[in-house]
């Protein structure tokens, strides 16, 4: 149970009883405490920093657990669901299931992970065999055949490929090429000069020669090793694109045929025998970023074959350190968890576990999970706010005065072409083909790996599965698929830690998840990126040349005001990169509250817990962002994420929004004021 559930329970189990003469029990008539009221920080103006008022309280009897890089509200429900998810794991381990059975795999997958004295006497002999591969390559064309191998166990070596639609033909599964290789998080970590940016270089390294010592190396040779695997890594980063260029679909999508991009790109690259190899045949291959594929062939060229097979050796184990014995896991941990977000210590094993399980074989305990605890009510709720939402933005799109009849009239057709899936999947996704033992934790995971690289392959050449969900309904997230225009929304969005959802008054619900979510996946579909998408999910040129135009010189003002943002001193807020998810929480703020002006809540206007229903929509949505995160942690989300962090995704849009103002009393010249002529206005 979370802090905030156990404090509610508390409350609710001190109520005084008192017995009646008739020797019944009568309920005191106390009135039950306000949990958003509960988060405010009152020694906060919210002119000054809406935040830290609509949180502070929360943030200041929540404080970041060591195990952990941040905490927030999103981790409360983790913690709802890792309890109910062990349950279900520790009773399937105890049955005698039938072999193949759901709980047979999540039993096996469970009870092997867990056995932390089996990993530690097995130590890397599950790399075994891949291990004898990067030893016994002898020539470059060796590197290759170890990376291509590779691939299906999830090893990211060199490059990213995979089979997903065609971003100009969504009808269509294509397979799909892009950057990659890098054992940082993207490029700019190895060229930026911030302090504290050098300082993971530094490590990133020292971790590196660490790993090769625990394979037998000498440290002497095991450092200079590291530094030039660094080397290679920092000139395939050199040729890789910044963050905010992979945001530009048209200029990341290059249509060629397989033997044209062998001859222009990869001469060292034989694509046609390769993907003939995995049994598919394609008449061409999209790639994201061709220079990138250029200057990579030439390093494998280039590079001394000692260097490259320690380039692999370190994917390899890096990759699965976490499920091999304590010393890998730890000395994993050191780097990725403590140097890289500022954990000071390992997050439970069983926590650990439960995340690779979810990755695993996630559809599997997703079906248990939803029919224990998500009940049919509340997937009515949200699927009839999603329909709240989407008349909401009908009205907003008709009522636009800066958008032509024209490009309006095919917005909303694509509104209206936007699919939802609320709660989980219709169809559940076939699992039988996943063999699950007790051989060992590396063991299991591998398999899980190759299952679905084999499941995403047999995608090429089929009709698209537009019913296929890419997250479990166990997941606190939700996303916008451009190709198959819709929003998926899985269950455990919904939630607020310790507070069953039919006590979730509408202010709330619709700050929490109108807004912050069903809102923001919408406006997704009209953001920099997701405009460009048509309704059937096609990359395409629908708006006239005009309202191109206007929506850039308004998303620039988004930019502009982004770029201002300094959470760390010389680390700004990535404007350009964070556009689409800061044009989305706009969107979302803004759709949500006038969805919400039509419920009844509104409309009658009371307050609860001294707060009205205006300002409980607008805490409404910070509270979905309400976290704190390390300053480790912090730095690699601004160099390496396209959100920006939590605190600026609620004081971003709250200054733009007049309603905003109106309800909190803002006034100019506080930080939170905006100018009119200053403010976004787009949708």
């Amino acid at each position: 149970m979370t802090a905030l559930a156990t404090s509610l329970r508390a409350t609710l189990l001190c109520t005084a009883l008192a017995v009646t003469s008739a020797g019944v029990l009568a309920a005191e008539a106390t009135p039950k405490p306000d949990f958003l009221a509960a988060h405010i920080d009152t020694s906060v103006d919210p002119g000054v920093d809406f935040f830290q008022y609509a949180n502070g309280a929360w943030l200041k009897a929540h404080p970041i657990p060591a195990s952990e890089a941040a905490w927030g509200i999103g981790n409360e429900v983790d913690e709802e669901l890792y309890a109910r998810l062990r349950g279900i794991s520790e009773r399937a381990a105890r049955q005698k299931a039938a072999p193949g059975s759901d709980q047979q795999k999540i039993g096996d997958f469970w009870a092997t992970a867990m056995d932390v004295a089996k990993a530690d006497r097995l130590g890397t002999r599950p790399l075994h065999a891949e291990l004898a591969r990067i030893d016994a390559i002898s020539s470059p064309a060796g590197v290759l055949d170890a990376v291509f191998a590779f691939k299906p166990i999830g090893v990211g070596a060199l490059f990213r490929i995979g089979i997903a639609q065609d971003d100009k033909d969504s009808a269509t599964m294509a397979v799909q090429i892009r950057q990659g290789g890098l054992g940082l998080p993207n490029r700019d970590f190895y060229f930026n000069g911030e302090a504290g940016v050098a300082k993971i270089r530094a490590a990133y390294v020292e971790h590196m020669a660490r790993t090769f010592v625990l394979l037998g190396r000498e440290p002497a040779a095991a450092k200079a090793a590291a530094a030039k695997v660094m080397a290679f890594e920092t000139a395939l980063a050199k040729a890789s694109r910044k963050l905010e260029a992979l945001r530009d679909p048209e200029k990341n999508y290059n249509k060629m045929a397989p033997v044209d991009f062998t001859a222009k790109f990869t001469p060292s690259i034989d694509w046609n025998a390769r993907l003939t190899a995995w049994g598919i045949h394609p008449a061409y291959v999209i790639v994201g970023q061709p220079e990138f594929f250029a200057a990579e062939d030439r390093l494998l060229r280039e590079t001394p074959l000692p260097v490259l097979k320690d380039y692999l050796r370190y994917q390899l184990v890096d990759g699965y350190a976490p499920f091999l014995s304590t010393t890998l896991d730890q000395e994993h941990f050191d780097f990725h968890g403590r140097a890289m977000s500022g954990q000071q210590e390992q997050r439970p094993r069983w926590k650990r576990v439960l995340d690779e399980e979810n990755d695993a074989m996630g559809m599997v305990l997703g079906r248990i999970f939803v029919k224990q605890y998500f009940p049919e009510a509340s997937k009515r709720r949200y699927a009839a706010m999603v329909e709240a939402v989407r008349s909401t933005f009908h009205d907003r799109i008709e009522r636009l005065d800066w958008m032509s009849p024209q490009t309006k009239a095919r917005a909303l057709a694509k509104l209206a072409a936007v699919t939802p899936k609320v709660g989980y999947p219709d169809t559940w996704k076939d699992y039988s083909a996943l063999v699950v033992g007790r051989e060992s934790y590396a063991a299991n995971v591998m398999a899980a790996r190759r299952w679905q690289f084999r499941d995403n392959l047999s995608k090429f050449g089929k009709p698209v599965d537009r019913t296929e969900w890419d997250m479990t309904p166990q997941t606190y997230n939700a996303y916008y698929n451009p190709s198959n225009n819709e929003i998926v929304l899985p269950a455990a969005i919904f939630m607020v830690p310790g507070v069953p959802d039919d006590q979730v008054d509408d202010a709330v619900a619709y700050g929490y998840v109108a807004a912050s979510t069903i809102g923001h996946e919408i406006t997704h579909g009209f953001d920099d990126e997701g405009r460009q998408y048509d309704p059937q999910g096609n990359l395409s040129g629908w708006w006239t040349a005009q309202d191109a135009a206007r929506f850039n010189a308004a998303a620039q003002k988004m930019v502009e005001q982004f770029d201002a943002y300094e959470p760390l001193p010389g680390l700004h807020i990535n404007g350009r990169a964070s556009l689409g998810e800061n044009i989305a929480d706009y969107g979302g703020v803004l759709l949500g509250l006038e969805a919400f002006q039509k419920t009844e809540q509104y409309k009658q206007g009371k307050k609860i817990g001294g707060l009205t229903p205006t300002q409980r929509y607008f805490l409404g949505y910070a509270l979905g962002w309400m976290s704190q995160q390390r300053e480790q942690r912090l730095r690699q989300r601004l160099l390496s994420d396209v959100h920006a962090p939590a605190k600026w995704r609620v004081l971003g849009p709250m200054s733009n929004i007049p309603a905003f103002y109106q309800a909190f009393g803002v006034k100019p010249g506080q930080p939170m004021w905006r100018a009119p002529e200053d403010r976004v206005r787009i949708w």
